[in-house]
């Protein structure tokens, strides 16, 4: 789960890192009142999106009066702002973040993120932090430095002025970037955060550091624990559909393809995703619809992959183990009672109650195309969708 940059922040001034004096406003009237309050000669007005790269496309901009303040904040709310992280149809300005601007000297980058594979916590930093920290891990990967730590035994005083040393930073700015990582780590093992990122962490004129941007990405199996966490959420800033998805407990996921596809076990869905590419199709999603599904899920789950415009074919994969095959065509049948889609719905059943399901399905509708096995479903779905086009 992601939250806002104001949201962030705020959990960093719980944490003691420093952040930049800030107001969150809704209303054109509400930035203005909000810069007045933060006296200062100008102001930072930045988009609340769960996106990166916002500068790029305007999301961030420099308002000189309290006046432009107003202006610029009526001209992001109510737009979409496309990023590279968002995709063609961007995300909604609900909200921006008047900021009192900084004499900048130098900018950093500085995160904290859990590595799996070497089962370790990883603070990952740069003297050449900002807008372009990709192209510099890309270009430039020996400006990147990372340091290792085991959670068991915290992070060392020696390893904050190992990561400072690295950043040119000196006296008492040593100190203060202990502070900020101790403050990072806490944060992150409190609230159960899978990755917190400073981008730019900066030095102001007075030789301070400050967080300059926040951002905090949440494990989602810890959320029951976070009710403060979960009351964060903007659901405006997710896809519509994969929420929907999350109050029937199905693994949705949207992707960009054209044939949908309904899987059981995640597994086999990916599976089922592998072999849709190699006969030359693109699947829509990845849906999962569980070992324990019920013919109320599975029909939540069909009008979810239909409720998709780009989708021109159904896939239906089921190996009945634990769900039965049976319930499956039951939803399914359901499905396209409240749907009425003509969208071609390839169907393949095996395992428990398979003949029963294919006997529900057999001539029930002159869309549903019974395949022998998953090579020839996933050839019929391509061959389908395509006919459509």
């Amino acid at each position: 789960m992601n939250i806002h940059e104001f949201q962030a922040k705020q959990l960093f001034r719980d944490y003691q890192i420093p952040v930049p004096e800030s107001i969150v406003a809704t209303t054109a009237n509400a930035a203005s009142e909000a810069a007045k309050s933060l006296a200062g000669d100008s102001w930072a007005i930045k988009a609340q999106v769960h996106a990166g790269g916002r500068g790029k496309v305007g999301g961030v901009k420099i308002a000189q009066t309290t006046e432009e303040a107003s202006q610029l904040t009526g001209a992001m709310l109510g737009q979409n702002l496309v990023t590279k992280q968002t995709g063609a149809a961007g995300l909604p300005i609900n909200s921006v973040l008047v900021e009192k601007t900084s004499v900048i000297k130098r900018e950093f980058y500085l995160s904290l993120l859990i590595d799996r594979q070497q089962e370790k916590l990883c603070f990952i930093a740069s003297e050449a932090g900002g807008m372009d920290i990709e192209a510099v891990a890309e270009e430039n990967p020996e400006k990147i430095i990372s340091l290792f730590m085991n959670p068991a035994a915290g992070l060392q005083p020696y390893q904050c002025r190992q990561i400072a040393f690295a950043l040119s930073l000196v006296g008492a700015q040593v100190k203060a970037l202990q502070g900020i990582m101790s403050g990072m780590l806490k944060l992150l093992q409190d609230k159960d955060a899978s990755q917190i990122e400073i981008n730019p962490l900066v030095e102001v004129g007075d030789g301070s550091l400050l967080a300059l941007d926040a951002k905090i990405n949440f494990d989602d199996n810890a959320l029951a624990l976070h009710k403060d966490i979960i009351a964060l959420r903007d659901t405006a800033q997710e896809d519509e559909k994969e929420n929907k998805a999350k109050q029937f407990d199905l693994s949705y996921i949207t992707l960009d393809g054209n044939i949908g596809c309904m899987v059981n076990g995640a597994g086999l869905a990916m599976a089922t995703m592998d072999l849709v590419k190699l006969k030359g199709g693109t699947p829509a999603n990845f849906l999962d619809v569980g070992g324990g599904t019920t013919t109320e899920k599975v029909t939540e789950a069909f009008k979810l992959i239909v409720s998709d415009q780009n989708v021109q074919a159904v896939l239906v994969n089921i190996f009945g183990g634990i769900v039965h095959c049976d319930v499956i065509a039951q939803g399914i049948l359901g499905a396209l009672k409240q749907v009425h889609t003509d969208l071609p719905v390839i169907v393949r059943l095996e395992g428990t109650h398979a003949e029963e399901g294919r006997a529900l399905l057999q001539g029930a509708a002159p869309n549903i195309f019974s395949a022998d096995d998953l090579d020839h479903a996933a050839e019929q779905a391509v061959s389908l969708a395509g006919a459509r086009l």
